[in-house]
């Protein structure tokens, strides 16, 4: 039982870490006014970092 509420609390920080980085590209490329790239329905595309909300 402590294994996996040690497992858990490790899922969450990583979860709370990928968001928090995620908030700082955010805010960085639009900062530098560079697109942000991402795939979507498997075809790389540019959005530009206005359009995302962070």
């Amino acid at each position: 039982m402590k294994k996996n509420k040690q497992l858990q609390e490790l899922e969450k920080k990583i979860a709370e870490g990928l968001t928090k980085a995620h908030k700082k590209m955010i805010i960085f490329k639009k900062y530098k006014n560079s697109p942000v790239i991402i795939s979507k329905n498997g075809k790389v595309i540019k959005v530009k970092a206005e359009d995302i909300s962070s």
